[in-house]
């Protein structure tokens, strides 16, 4: 897994199976059509909401049941976050990866324990931290038995209320901790505690965000996406509409073949 260019795609927090399921196989469609890997991600549990009364999803049994059945019928890996070391074990006899959040990046517990399950485990970078900081975490759980590691950029706090992307980060990660690097191209555009105290988002920015970061040599995407973002339960704000993924990741493949063709030349 991640040996080539790779989607990470889905709903930011698992619903019912019939939304679970559309996105799901209309992400299987986009994998089959295009010819590119795509990972369903979804989450069982948001534990890290801006206000106590924000829906954080079906909890952790539930949720894994809810993820297995969008594994059985549309063949696609899985991926969901781990706030907890007791959830690694779990999670990881049905999801073939593991997701610490940005925020838990640095929970050598939780990294130990998500790589010790043997799955493949992706690491979001920390708004914080300097792209070299994150070899330390991918250490961590390379040297717990994880069967991979990656690591996701989701950009860097600037001031209040904004993210900013390097585009030279992707480069910087890869030398300093040997990692495929992914780029979220949806929490990116976040603009935490600006909308009357949760995350609001500016998803026009989406498509030319990844452009960028497909250009300066990311090695794969993480983008959320729901067919009615505006009615999602979780970060609606800055979700990819489910009707404009596929012609995005055309836009990608066809940046890289290009790039391709003049690395060719050179």
């Amino acid at each position: 897994m991640f040996d080539s260019f790779t989607l990470i795609s889905g709903p930011c927090v698992l619903e019912d199976d019939a939304l679970n399921l559309a996105v799901g196989r209309a992400l299987a469609r986009l994998s089959s059509e295009l010819h590119v890997p795509v990972v369903f991600k979804a989450s069982f549990d948001k534990a890290n909401r801006s206000r106590l009364d924000s829906p954080r999803g079906p909890g952790l049994d539930a949720g894994l049941g809810l993820l297995e059945r969008v594994g059985d019928e549309t063949g696609l890996p899985l991926l969901t976050d781990i706030h907890e070391p007791g959830q690694a074990a779990p999670a990881g006899r049905v999801v073939d990866v593991l997701q610490i959040p940005a925020f838990l990046c640095r929970q050598t517990d939780l990294l130990v324990a998500a790589g010790e399950t043997g799955r493949v485990v992706n690491i979001k970078k920390g708004q914080w931290m300097a792209p070299e900081e994150m070899r330390a975490a991918v250490d961590k759980v390379r040297a717990s038995g994880a069967a991979g590691v990656t690591v996701t950029e989701r950009g860097t706090i600037h001031g209040y209320g904004d993210l900013v992307v390097d585009m030279r980060s992707f480069a910087r990660i890869r030398a300093a901790a040997g990692t495929p690097v992914v780029f979220d191209g949806t929490h990116s555009v976040q603009r935490p505690g600006l909308a009357a105290g949760s995350s609001g988002g500016d998803p026009e920015h989406i498509p030319a965000l990844v452009r960028a970061a497909v250009a300066a040599g990311c090695d794969g995407l993480f983008l959320e996406t729901h067919p009615e973002p505006a009615r999602a339960p979780s970060d609606g704000s800055n979700m990819l509409p489910l009707d404009r993924l596929s012609p995005l990741i055309a836009q990608v493949l066809a940046i890289r073949s290009a790039l391709s063709g003049v690395e060719a030349r050179s």
